[in-house]
């Protein structure tokens, strides 16, 4: 009998057969396989004897998705499908991106996070913890796939605004990861997961017999500056053509750590740079419909983290590219924190903070601020819901005619203000845009459509950019670029709906365009690892994975 020569995949996969076969969710098509893959991989038997397309299988699993009342509920069966069939759970949730992506990603995912022990069913990812000290490159050997372009890492201190999760943040590089596959194309196996488990300081958790990270307070100073230095040492060695997206990091560690190695390594924080191009992007289609450029808006940021930081940085250079000398822009942007207005002369200002430290006497009340400084543009990064009170809308509402209303803070429960609430309080003349999602609106007789300021507008789309140049470094050049190829894509039609944000259903070629864009000025700057290719877009497109499954025979 001759042997059977198994076949390689696509992405030089080599395969397994029969139950291994089906326990690989990147190889595994279920029901599709057809009669005589059955019979050459050992499949007989194993299956029911329907053959079923993609199609097929993809409308039954929206349809049980539909059946499930409780959003946690519908994660926990895509994720079930995420284990058991990438092709599938990627063929679902880019057919009805718009009604998964809240469930994949926020709010439903900071839900996920939170019960994350009591969910645990099957590992995905690479947990690192800091007792691995010394090993971290073995330990990032042990992952199954060499090709691996691009690294969501959290140390989860700050996932989303829920907080310090420990190891239970693993759900937020996972579900980033899944917005690469399925909002830009990149391969599921180019893709890789990690938490950095330095310990946690929630108490409740650390009490907590389903926690399933380390049971110690989280370990700071030298000792995790040397693990996170170790580990990305390693992803140099082992993984060099790996972008590294630092996500949900603490406020202290988020600023130092960017830092520390943007000019290093091929990295970037979502938190602080993705948010910011999103937000900017906003900014750009906003004026649209307030008139005016930029460079004439004055934007009070309400929190001063990592997201507001990062949008003001943005927003300033932006200014400057109008025209703006850096110190004029700066006095455009005013943050206020816990403590109030950011000014001058103030005890213990932080490094990343002192930038936006104005001359003006201490304000502590929001409404107070937006009297005395009249600002175009209100944005919410405070992770506190209600913030944005009726008065304050209101008083932004009677200096502008049309206000700029951001409410950025996910997950919902977060929000600042409610859609609703935004365009009630402002009698339908506020341009508003949150960072969760929010239903059309009906006011006045007329309907609003509230834009989300979704990151996954930028980074997948950034990402494929990044990898398709093999770009050695990330640079607030190439997030400025997004901000603008996003902004470029929306259309009169949304403007009208008070939409400042293309459909998320037009992603796959929001995310082709924003990678174009970030692709190019990776070969302007001479930041590719690759010459630049005549055709450029059709590169970026060619390396768009569609989920469509392979005929394995043909592979032989």
């Amino acid at each position: 009998m001759q042997e059977l020569v198994l076949p390689t995949t696509e992405q030089g996969i080599q395969m397994a057969t029969g139950v291994a076969l089906l326990h690989d969710p990147l190889l595994n098509k279920g029901t599709a396989f057809s009669l005589a893959e059955r019979r050459a991989l050992g499949l007989q038997g194993l299956l029911p004897p329907a053959v079923e397309t993609l199609e097929e299988q993809a409308g039954r699993e929206i349809e049980n998705i539909r059946r499930l009342s409780k959003d946690i509920n519908k994660y926990t069966r895509l994720m079930g499908l995420h284990d058991t069939n990438e092709t599938l759970f990627y063929r679902v949730v880019r057919d009805n991106l718009e009604e998964i992506l809240p469930i994949i990603y926020t709010p439903t995912v900071g839900t996920a996070c939170q019960e994350f022990g009591r969910m645990f069913r099957r590992p995905r990812g690479l947990y690192i913890p800091i007792t691995d000290r010394g090993h971290v490159a073995q330990t990032l050997r042990n992952w199954p796939h060499r090709d691996v372009r691009v690294i969501v890492v959290t140390d989860g201190e700050r996932i989303l605004g829920l907080g310090d999760l420990g190891a239970s943040g693993m759900g937020i590089p996972v579900g980033k990861l899944s917005l690469y596959t399925a909002c830009s194309g990149i391969h599921p196996a180019q893709v890789l997961p990690v938490t950095l488990d330095v310990g946690t300081d929630n108490e409740a958790f650390l009490a907590d017999p389903h926690y399933l990270g380390l049971r110690t307070h989280r370990t700071r100073g030298e000792e995790y500056d040397a693990f996170v230095e170790e580990f990305v040492m390693a992803v140099q060695e082992n993984l060099p053509l790996a972008l590294i997206q630092f996500e949900d990091f603490g406020n202290a560690n988020a600023f130092r750590l960017l830092e520390k190695y943007r000019n290093r390594v091929c990295t970037f924080n979502d938190d602080i740079q993705g948010t910011a191009a999103t937000a900017t992007s906003g900014m750009i289609s906003s004026l649209r419909l307030v008139g005016g450029s930029l460079r004439d808006q004055k934007v009070l940021f309400y929190g001063a983290g990592e997201a507001a930081i990062g949008i003001a940085s943005l927003i300033v250079s932006a200014m400057v590219s109008e025209g703006a000398s850096l110190e004029e822009a700066r006095q455009h942007c005013w943050l206020m924190d816990r403590n109030g207005l950011i000014v001058k002369g103030r005890d213990r200002l932080t490094e990343h903070k002192a930038p936006f430290a104005h001359d003006h006497e201490p304000i502590t009340d929001l409404q107070t601020a937006i009297q005395e400084l009249k600002p175009t543009a209100l944005i919410g990064a405070c992770a506190i819901r209600g913030a944005f009170t009726e008065p304050i809308v209101r008083e932004m509402a009677r200096i502008n005619e049309r206000p700029i209303v951001m409410a950025l803070s996910n997950p919902t429960s977060k929000a600042e203000c409610t859609a609703e609430q935004a365009y009630k309080w402002s009698d339908g003349r506020a341009v508003y845009t949150s960072g969760s999602p929010f239903p059309p609106v009906d006011f006045g007789g007329k309907v609003y459509v509230p834009g989300q300021g979704n990151n996954a507008y930028i980074f997948p789309g950034l990402g494929l950019g990044i990898v398709a140049s093999q770009a050695r470094r990330v640079t607030d050049k190439m997030f400025f670029t997004a901000a603008k190829a996003l902004a470029s894509l929306v259309q009169e039609s949304d403007l009208a709906l008070g939409r400042v944000y293309p459909p998320v259903s037009k992603i796959w070629e929001i995310s082709a365009t924003v990678a174009e864009g970030v692709a190019e000025v990776a070969f302007q700057d001479g930041l590719a690892r690759i010459d630049r290719p005549d055709d450029l877009k059709a590169l970026i497109r060619s390396m768009m994975w569609d989920p469509q499954y392979q005929d394995y025979l043909s592979a032989r």
